[in-house]
């Protein structure tokens, strides 16, 4: 039975608002203004957090996609990583093999059939050099 994680819907969430501010060609915060009902708060911070960082977060993903260019990717693909980055980089509370896992699964849900695996691999050689084994 599917238990509901408080974690994993706000990063759900936080994909569908980062993908609508793709969509519109509007900054990521700009969308959490437009909802009609206010976001949770963990939602929030994902969302502010990615938009303000997308250059760095776009940089890691470019450098270890193999022969991917930013925009080759789904949209869909290259948001889940920069989400998964993100935390990665900031939100170092949360480990590494749950990051790796819970962006997985949103690929696998809202992509193509490859995504998993491809967001697996980008993210697995970001997490390398962000989080070495210790």
């Amino acid at each position: 039975m599917h238990r509901p994680d408080e974690r994993s819907d706000a990063r759900e969430r936080a994909l569908y608002l980062l993908y609508e501010a793709h969509s519109k060609g509007i900054e990521p915060a700009a969308t959490l203004e437009l909802q009609v009902v206010e976001p949770d708060e963990l939602t929030q911070q994902l969302v502010v957090g990615v938009g303000n960082a997308l250059e760095t977060l776009d940089n890691w993903i470019a450098a270890k996609a193999k022969g991917w260019t930013l925009s080759r990717m789904p949209v869909l693909d290259l948001n889940v990583m920069r989400l998964a980055v993100y935390e990665l980089l900031e939100r170092l509370d949360v480990p590494t093999a749950v990051v790796l896992n819970e962006a997985v699964e949103l690929a696998k849900r809202f992509s193509t059939d490859d995504s998993g695996r491809f967001v697996n691999g980008v993210l697995a050689a970001v997490a390398t050099e962000v989080r070495p084994p210790v």
